[in-house]
């Protein structure tokens, strides 16, 4: 499958014009239209909502954009759960999946009205002595542990994570919740990462489905929804083909069927979780090429770094890349394009088959929409970039500056470093 830019080299040479590269930039158009895709592949579930999660991008406009079609919002930190409030978005629309967590989140989630998705039975009691009394609505997260397998084998190993309780806890969980006055239940498990197949919302479905008929039969709880979280990925790689969310959402619908209609369950509400599939491929990190260097490899050195793109450097993980202007080049250099840290491991592409490139060419990094500026940091002093949406209409509008120099020193302003900056024209 050929892997195309949203944006033309004219489109960016003039954004670049406006707000100077890097910057992080997402098309409007591809984000609503996927929005509106997802809502109707679960339309059979009159509950159904999907929770965007927020520390995909947590940015208030994209996360009111989704709102438009009915998404809430999974919130796992406080300043996320600030930031769904600040966007307009409370109540029942925000589901609050965190551990280990501090009180005065707990607190935030409460104050907020959010549904709160506790991560380990012992945080029964500490919710109750930090609230006073539990939610009347609530949820558990369920891990099965071992191995997570589909028909086409392994996909992660549930058993050596943090999250969630074992089975014996999730029933003596539903049990204590019941008994100190909690009436409605939610069921949600995470048991894969970043999925390539229509099978595993179905299967998952299915293992979710059974076990909640068991708890509703065995602890007597009113389970009013089964959050499938997240774990729907996205192709990163040409010859991936991606997922097919109306294959999915019927998948889902089937076992649904067969599983909670008969038990007399049809009214449980369908809850899902998805960031990457929601933004990934509807961002991109826009880079200029500053550098070549020759020594025993070929380098091409960008104006962009792992501070802006992280999962190269952290996972190895392949992000296309698209050279402006040469789409139609042959693929006859190899090279590593890197960025400036001082880290040998902050590559975008190692021996990567790309057109030939040349100092000012601009670079277009795919699949960025989803964990790629919000896992962004200051090492080496280097600053956050932009993010810039591309409206429907071609326009562009700031979504987020990028990071000065005062903002890195902002909280040394103990320091005569920060006094010194701020009277600058930095300021």
């Amino acid at each position: 499958m050929e892997k195309k830019a949203f944006i033309s080299k004219e489109q960016a040479e003039k954004i670049a014009q406006e707000y100077p590269t890097p910057f992080h930039l997402y098309d409007e158009k591809g984000i609503r239209e996927n929005a509106r895709r997802v809502k109707e592949a679960f339309a059979w579930n009159k509950g159904f909502r999907e929770y965007f999660a927020v520390k995909a991008t947590p940015n208030p406009f994209l996360m009111q954009i989704l709102h438009e079609y009915g998404c809430g919002m999974d919130c796992s930190s406080l300043t996320e759960l600030m930031l769904s409030e600040a966007a307009g978005i409370t109540g029942e629309e925000v589901m609050f999946s965190s551990n280990e967590t501090p009180a005065g989140e707990y607190e935030k989630a409460a104050a907020m009205n959010a549904i709160i998705n506790l991560d380990d039975i012992t945080h029964i009691e500490f919710l109750e002595k930090t609230l006073g009394r539990l939610p009347e609505k609530m949820s558990c997260r369920f891990n099965p542990g071992g191995t997570f397998e589909i028909s086409n084998g392994i996909m992660d190993n549930p058993g050596d994570a943090k999250y969630g309780m074992t089975r014996e806890q999730l029933f003596e969980a539903f049990r204590i919740l019941k008994r100190k006055g909690v009436k409605e239940f939610g069921i949600h498990a995470f048991l894969a990462s970043n999925t390539v197949t229509n099978d595993y919302y179905p299967v998952l479905a299915a293992e979710l489905f059974r076990l909640a008929v068991e708890l509703r039969d065995k602890t007597g709880a009113d389970i009013r929804f089964i959050n499938l979280s997240g774990g729907v990925g996205v192709a990163y790689l040409p010859e991936q083909t991606g997922n097919d969310i109306h294959v999915i959402g019927e998948g889902v619908r089937r076992v649904y069927e067969s599983i909670l209609i008969p038990a007399g369950m049809g009214d449980v509400a369908i809850y899902t979780e998805m960031g990457r599939f929601m933004l990934a491929p509807y961002g991109c990190l826009v880079t200029r090429a500053i550098h070549e260097k020759h020594i025993y490899k070929e380098y091409i050195g960008v104006d962009a770094c792992a501070a802006n793109l992280m999962r190269p450097a952290m996972y190895g993980s392949y992000h296309h890349i698209t050279v402006l202007g040469k789409e139609n080049a042959p693929c006859d250099h190899m090279y590593d394009v890197v960025g400036s840290l001082c880290e040998n491991n902050d590559k975008f592409a190692i021996d990567r088959a790309l057109p030939k490139i040349e100092p000012g060419d601009l670079l277009v990094i795919h699949d960025t929409g989803a964990h790629g500026h919000s896992m962004g940091y200051n090492y080496n002093g280097r600053l956050r970039s932009a993010e810039v949406l591309l409206r429907e209409d071609g326009s562009t509008q700031l979504i987020r500056r990028a990071e000065t120099e005062l903002d890195y020193f902002a909280t040394l302003d103990c320091f005569d470093i920060y006094n010194k900056l701020a009277k600058t024209d930095l300021m």
